[in-house]
């Protein structure tokens, strides 16, 4: 089971995704209370392992500028969590995974979209970029696709995501809110999350 923690603003909460064995690590430069600068964003990358890959997560932002903070960080992946047409997508020469909300009409058509995974994530709340809260799993249920590709968000946390697993079978479980506290990254959640993930595909 992949696992992505998202919203990383310190070296202390990346040094633990990375000792926890995550697989991918997500900094966002989109609106967000999560928002981290590209120049700190390179500051936390530049201590990670190369198998931790990294990712950026970008709302409807300017090609150029994707690619520009990509090379400055050292992304490995570029997440388009906003209204991107197909077309920005294959202009980026950085693998990409796209966001579509659970609710969105479009999710029968997400299959033709050009990325490396598709990430389905609850409905946005104020920020685009997920709300934090469930959604009914069993919409993904409905859909045929490609297990292969797809990475379940959306107010998954220590509790849950086992569940979540057995029901979605994603090739990989994407958190932020779930493993904070008080509105920070929370060691011990952190921890305790990629352990429950990592076993939950052997249950």
């Amino acid at each position: 089971m992949l696992v992505k923690v998202c919203g990383i603003q310190t070296r202390e909460a990346a040094e633990v995704v990375v000792q926890e064995g995550a697989d991918f690590i997500g900094f966002v430069f989109a609106e967000s209370k999560r928002k981290i600068s590209p120049e700190q964003a390179t500051e936390i990358a530049s201590g990670l392992p190369n198998q931790v890959k990294k990712v950026g997560v970008f709302v409807n932002e300017q090609p150029k500028r994707m690619i520009e903070i990509a090379k400055q960080v050292g992304l490995d992946y570029l997440q388009l969590h906003g209204d991107e047409p197909a077309e920005v997508a294959r202009k980026l020469p950085f693998r990409v995974i796209k966001a579509f909300a659970a609710d969105s009409s479009n999710l029968e058509n997400i299959q033709d979209y050009p990325c490396d995974y598709y990430l389905i994530d609850s409905p946005a709340g104020k920020y685009r970029g997920g709300s934090g809260k469930t959604f009914n799993w069993e919409l993904i249920e409905e859909l045929k696709l490609d297990r292969s590709k797809l990475i379940l968000a959306g107010g998954l946390t220590v509790e849950n995501v086992q569940q979540a697993i057995k029901v979605v079978h994603p090739i990989g479980v994407d958190v932020s809110s779930g493993v904070e506290t008080n509105g920070e990254k929370d060691v011990l959640k952190i921890k305790q999350f990629i352990k429950n993930a990592k076993e939950g595909d052997r249950k």
